[in-house]
This record gives C-alpha cells, structure tokens and sequence, in this order.
C-alpha cells in the first residue's frame, strides 16, 4: 500500500530533477531571508546561482546545532512570527532549546510525509492509533498524531505515563496501532502482565516507534509481548521531527522522504562525502521547508545508505539503524540529555562543588539517570532538612533543563573520583545483568 505511489516510486532520475528545482528554491529562499546564511555563504564565495548541480551542494559549508542555539531563538527563521502557525523545540546543551517553527504549508507537508510512513509500515485509515509520546514542545506525540490524522486513522492522544491508564484505554477503546519509544512499549507491556492483561486481549497489531533507537533483541521482545508488526522511523526537530524516514513492513532500514531531504554521509572527523554504503554521519538538507529551512544539518548520528530499490517498490534511499552517535549525548527515555547540561545547572548553585557523576541504570526495560552530587561542606549532610531542601531544588532545575526525572544523590567531598584527564561522568550500568 502506498499514500502517495507517484511520488514514492518516482524514476530516480526525475527525482534528482525534483531534487535540485527545489534545492535551488530554498538556497534563493534562505539567502534572501535568513542573514545567518547570506553571511555563510558569502563566506565561501557562493550565491544561488552557484547551485547548478546536486554535487555543487557539498560547497555549502554545514549547519550544527550551535548554530541554532547561537541564533536563539528565531534568527534561523526563513519567515516572519505572523506566518509562523507553530513552534516546536527540543533541549540543547546549555538548556536552552533549539527552537524551531513550521508555516501552515510546513504542517501540512510535515502530516503528509509522516503518513506516507505510517502507510508503508502498515497503517490505514482504519486504525485506532494510541499515542504515547509525551505532547508539548517535543515534536514526536504531534507528528505523528497529524500524520495519523492526515491518512483519515482515529487517534487517542493518551501522551504518556499512566500506564495503567494506557492499559485500560488500550483493550476499551480497541487500539490497533501503538506510538511511543519503544522502551517505554516495554515497560507498559510489563504493567500489562501485572494487570492481567494479555495480547489476546487486544486489538493491537501495529507499533510505530521513534525518538530512541532500539536493537533487533528489542524489537523481537516487542513484536512477541504485544503480538505486533514493531517498526522504527527516525526524525528530529530541527529538520521535521518525524517524517524524515521509517520502515515499511520489510524492515530492511527507513525509507527516506527524498523529495523532502536531501541525504548525505560524512566523515564525522573530515567531513569529507563518502560513497554511497559507507558508515559516517547523516548529513540533512531540507528542501521544501518554509518557516525553519536547514541547509546541511550534521545530525551526529551514523549510519549509512541504501540506493536500491526496495521490496516494496518504493525507489528512494533508505537509511540504515542508527549505530550511534559521534557525540557525547545520552537518550534517557526518548530524550536528549547532555552531561554539560546537568554540569550547566550544578555550576550554579551554592553548597555543591563541581564534581559530579552521571550513573544511568535499567529497570525492565525502561531507563533511569542518577546523579551523584558532591557537597563543598560535609557537614551539611549531618542537616536533614537542608539536605532534602537542597536536593528537591536540584531535581525541580534539573527536571527544568531535561524535561525528565533524575534521582539525585549528594555525597561527602571528595568521594567522587577524580581524573588527571578527562573526567569520566556518565557510568553506564543499562547493560549489566
């Protein structure tokens, strides 16, 4: 099944037409629009009509996630507040979000595309999706949501926690399709057990899961619990959120919405281009987009590419699991968490020192972050009161900053080791038995 078969198996040749029409577009839109560009792009002595061929995009220099903070927080807009219909955003670094903005024309191409993924995963107009992504700023709960909308599906738009709530709305109201990371499809599937709930007693057929990747173990564990189809799509906010690619039934890597995206993969240290099938950097440049267009956005994830045609018909490049990241970030429950962050919100605050450590654990299938603070006084620990005072004020900024829980633990000075190099901050404990 497809939601747009035209454009889904177009003749590559005519896509790469496609392709560079609206590369050129964008380049003019950008230059015209956005100083931050115009500037970069000066720099290296290049002009819209510099774009003559697709190769010619890789004079273009790349776009990081600095430079979005550093523009904080519209000066990456390509259009003015008044066209701008919605705002989405996503944690950075420092804690300020990188913010991002869609026009109407933006949503509506952003509903399409995440339902031509939903369509080729298996999806129809028939289904009861239950989102489980947490809505807000974070763009995943309404990508999905407007996708599922926009292929005519019924949607319950749980957000997430409540589990058992989920579990009674789940088997009451006869949900089909389930959305969320898959960490969490686990752990509600252990509160399920508990419930007395089995998958014979549900509906459920189909999981649609992004924001954290997850292993061929993970899947096959979620296709058994659930008794479903478990596919993986990938995105972030800053070049869409959902939509940028997913999985058809084949799962044999995420179809590319190339129409949309122009892929490229790098090498993280050189940045040179490499060949089609090598392992690198996913490198995006979006070529439709209006309210937020992004020209060259180095993701840090790796993977790698597929040019051929795929099972199921569709022609555009897939893109394997991501393998990692060429950064220090840690998903903890489907969102982005740096060390410098927790670092950034300890650096400012009295009667803690600025040494720290990061302990991520796993319960079921569902991960935790702990952070072992150490106090300048030790004395303060003989004080309960403050103590806990202290604590609950570092959680509430620490929750603030993250968007998530983490269990703070304050210890005596100089029980946290120290290192004559680089720290070691995060201990990750998520692979012990």
């Amino acid at each position: 099944m497809f939601f747009e078969k035209k454009v889904e198996c177009m003749d590559r040749k005519e896509l790469e037409q496609v392709q560079l029409a609206r590369l050129k577009k964008t380049v003019q839109h950008v230059y015209q629009h956005v100083p931050f560009y115009k500037e970069r792009l000066d720099s290296v002595g290049l002009t819209p009509e510099s774009i003559t061929s697709l190769t010619d995009l890789q004079k273009i220099p790349f776009t990081t996630k600095a430079d979005i903070r550093d523009t904080y927080p519209y000066g990456l807009f390509a259009k003015p507040l008044k066209k701008i219909a919605r705002i989405h955003a996503s944690s950075g670094t420092t804690g300020k979000p990188t913010v991002v903005g869609y026009t109407k024309n933006d949503l509506d191409m952003w509903a399409t595309i995440v339902a031509r993924l939903i369509v080729a995963a298996g999806g129809s107009e028939d289904d009861i999706a239950q989102v489980a992504f947490g809505y807000g700023l974070f763009t995943g709960a309404f990508g999905l949501h407007q996708g599922l909308e926009k292929l005519g599906a019924t949607v319950v738009p749980m957000s997430s926690g409540n589990t058992e709530k989920q579990i009674m709305v789940m088997k009451d109201f006869g949900s089909t399709i389930l959305v969320g990371t898959p960490s969490y499809a686990l752990h509600m599937s252990e509160v399920a057990k508990e419930m007395g709930v089995k998958k014979g007693d549900l509906k459920l057929r189909l999981g649609l899961f992004g924001a954290e990747g997850h292993t061929e173990e993970m899947r096959r564990e979620l296709e058994e619990r659930w008794g479903i189809l478990a596919t993986e799509n990938y995105g972030m906010s800053e070049i869409i959120g959902p939509g940028v690619s997913g999985e058809c039934k084949h799962k044999k890597g995420m179809h590319i919405n190339e129409d949309h995206f122009i892929p490229e993969i790098i090498n993280p240290e050189t940045g040179e281009v490499l060949p089609l099938g090598e392992k690198g950097e996913l490198v995006l440049t979006t070529i439709t987009k209006e309210g937020f267009p992004i020209l060259r956005y180095r993701t840090k994830d790796i993977t790698w590419l597929m040019p051929e045609t795929c099972a199921c018909g569709r022609t555009m490049m897939r893109m394997a699991k991501v393998q990692g990241r060429s950064d220090d970030m840690m998903i903890i429950k489907g969102v982005n968490v740096f060390p410098s962050q927790i670092e950034g919100v300890l650096l400012g605050m009295a009667h803690v020192g600025p040494h720290y450590q990061i302990i991520l654990r796993r319960k079921g299938f569902t991960d935790n972050i702990e952070v072992l603070v150490e106090l300048f006084d030790g004395s303060l620990l003989e004080k309960f009161s403050e103590l806990e005072k202290l604590e609950k004020s570092i959680r509430h900024k620490l929750h603030t900053v993250l968007g998530l829980d983490a269990k703070v633990k304050l210890v005596e000075p100089k029980t946290i080791e120290r290192s004559m190099g680089k720290a070691k901050r995060v201990i990750d404990l998520r692979d012990e038995k």
